[in-house]
């Protein structure tokens, strides 16, 4: 007699599109295998017993990059922003009246949405500077404890207001490793040497032996190539397979050959890319007055040459983003339609960005649904991966570890239409 915590028959393997049966014991997957395979299921005894009923099994989703404190800002704006230049200032305005639990209530919005959605793994950004000091490092800490159970949250110290452009950031990013960050982040195009910025965060990662999450190359600008720099100082410093870049968008301005040699390089540099389609869509392209550029990183070409790419939701309500509701699913379709992947096996990409690429940008050892995997999932009303990414059903059912987090369903009806009698 087999005995599980949970067992879920007849669920949909999204990729093979098998019927699977699946067992949890303790927080771990210590069973799965395809449907008809399983001659002794009839026997298992499980504390909660789930009929997949042919949805789709996901691995929990993976939120690689994230703005938390600066969520749910549109409303204080007193005007739109129309650049990046414009949505650091603006923002970096707001940030003087940021509280510790204004932020708090914001990003709970934003976490809880997220689980939801079926969120099992969320990096955020916590920006770090003498305007804002640490308050959203101690509203991210308080956050990540609160919701322990629910959601795993990597904290990433990010100082948007540049290192150098603000003195005494470099003690507060010390003072957040202390602290307990996860990751060293960076964004070189807002400092006053870009060169000087990256040494000094790939000194503080190496020292400390934490891994980097740096903006870089956000603009329409084809001679922007910071990369090359991150490239080359992964290697020097050791820590290929330690480092993500978010934006990267220059790159799709560049001529081809140009581009592919630095896809080449992030590849053997074992560098993954996050991108940032709900942002960089909005922001970018802005200044071309006919042919507008789509102001994406070229995801395609990024893929074609070996380079682990995701994407993130970025920003949500705010300067730099003024829609997004937490759901990874919506970025997907954008990212469908926006970046040529509209067949099947395109579709499947798109979960694997959300889930297993994600995963390992953020630095997961997340195999997915397997034996031994953490028992991190989410059951959804579709049954093939394109009609997921097309509908991004709101029916859904979220397991952390094994316990259920969050269930959602959604009621459709129509109302009988009046009788016409001819």
């Amino acid at each position: 007699m087999m005995e599980y915590d949970l067992w879920i028959s007849g669920y949909k393997d999204p990729y093979t599109e098998q019927l699977c049966n699946l067992g949890v014991k303790n927080g771990i997957i210590t069973y799965t295998a395809p449907f008809f395979e399983s001659s002794a299921y009839q026997s298992i005894q499980a504390a909660e017993t789930i009929s997949g009923a042919g949805r789709l099994l996901l691995s929990g989703l993976v939120e690689s990059h994230i703005h938390l404190d600066k969520s749910f800002l549109s409303s204080q704006l007193q005007q739109n922003a129309t650049s990046l230049t414009e949505a650091i200032s603006f923002t970096a305005e707001l940030k003087k009246d940021y509280t510790i639990e204004d932020i708090i209530n914001r990003s709970v919005v934003v976490i809880e949405r997220s689980i939801q959605a079926g969120v099992t793994h969320l990096r955020c950004q916590v920006e770090i500077d003498p305007i804002i000091q640490l308050k959203s490092l101690e509203a991210a800490l308080y956050l990540k404890k609160r919701y322990s159970s629910m959601i795993t949250l990597q904290l990433v110290a990010f100082p948007q207001e540049g290192i150098f452009n603000q003195p005494g950031t470099q003690e507060l990013m010390q003072e957040a490793v202390n602290r307990g960050v996860d990751v060293i982040g960076g964004i070189p195009y807002n400092d006053r040497d870009p060169l000087e910025h990256l040494e000094w965060i790939f000194q503080l990662a190496k020292s400390n032996e934490l891994p980097l999450d740096i903006h870089v190359d956000f603009s329409d600008d084809p001679s922007d190539e910071t990369i090359v720099d991150i490239i080359r100082l992964t290697e020097e410093y050791g820590l290929q397979g330690k480092v993500a870049v978010a934006h990267l968008t220059s790159l799709g301005s560049m001529e081809l050959p140009k581009a592919e040699v630095i896809a080449k390089g992030l590849a053997n540099a074992q560098i993954s890319v996050m991108t940032l389609p709900a942002t960089d869509l909005y922001l970018n392209g802005r200044g071309d007055t006919v042919r507008p550029r789509r102001g994406l990183t070229p995801v395609q070409l990024l893929l074609e040459n070996g380079v682990n790419v995701c994407f993130g939701t970025n920003n949500i309500r705010n300067a730099f983003t003024p829609f997004g509701n937490g759901d990874p699913l919506d970025i997907a379709f954008l990212l469908a339609q926006t970046a040529y992947l509209g067949t099947e096996e395109d579709a499947k990409l798109l979960l694997e960005m959300c889930t297993t690429r994600a995963a390992k940008a953020i630095g997961l050892n997340y195999p997915g649904i397997v034996v031994g995997a953490p028992a991190d999932f989410v059951l959804v009303d579709a049954t093939k991966a394109s009609h997921l990414i097309y509908d991004r059903t709101a029916d859904r059912i979220v397991w952390k570890n094994g316990v259920r987090v969050a269930e959602a369903n959604t009621y459709r009806y129509i109302l009988a239409p009046d009788v016409i009698t001819y």
